[in-house]
C-alpha cells in the first residue's frame, strides 16, 4: 500500500511539473477561436472544434496529436515516443517527456496545424 501511496505521490508531483510548462502553453491558444479545453484519455486536453491536439498525459508528459510522418520524425530525433494504448500503439498520437520541454511549444504548435487543418 505504501508503495502505491509513494507512486500517487510522483505522478501528482510529475503532473504538477507539467502543468507549470504546458499550462502557459495553453493559455496562448485558449486565446485563439474555437479553441477550448476538454476530456482526453483521462486528462483534459487542448482542442480546436472539438478535436483534442496536446495534452499532459498521466505521468507528466505532452503528448501530441500529429501527421504520422511527423510522429515517425519526432521518435526518430529522440524527442518523443509513440503513444501506446492497450498494448496498441497509436500512429499520430505521440508522447513527448519533461526532459524534452524545450520541444513542448513547437510540437503543441505542429498539432494544433494538424488539427486545424483536418477538422471542419
Amino acid at each position: 500500500m505504501t508503495g502505491e501511496l509513494d507512486g500517487d505521490a510522483a505522478s501528482a508531483d510529475a503532473a504538477e511539473r507539467a502543468h507549470a510548462i504546458f499550462d502557459p502553453i495553453a493559455a496562448e491558444y485558449l486565446e485563439r477561436p474555437e479553441v477550448d479545453i476538454g476530456p482526453m484519455f483521462g486528462s483534459e486536453g487542448l482542442r480546436v472544434r472539438g478535436k483534442v491536439f496536446a495534452f499532459v498525459g498521466y505521468k507528466g508528459a505532452l503528448v501530441v496529436k500529429v501527421p504520422e510522418p511527423r510522429a515517425d520524425a519526432i521518435e526518430a530525433a529522440g524527442d518523443g515516443e509513440r503513444m501506446q494504448m492497450r498494448g496498441r500503439t497509436m500512429r499520430e498520437w505521440v508522447v513527448i517527456g519533461p526532459d524534452r520541454a524545450d520541444r513542448w511549444a513547437p510540437l503543441t504548435a505542429d498539432a494544433f496545424a494538424y488539427l486545424d487543418e483536418i477538422t471542419p
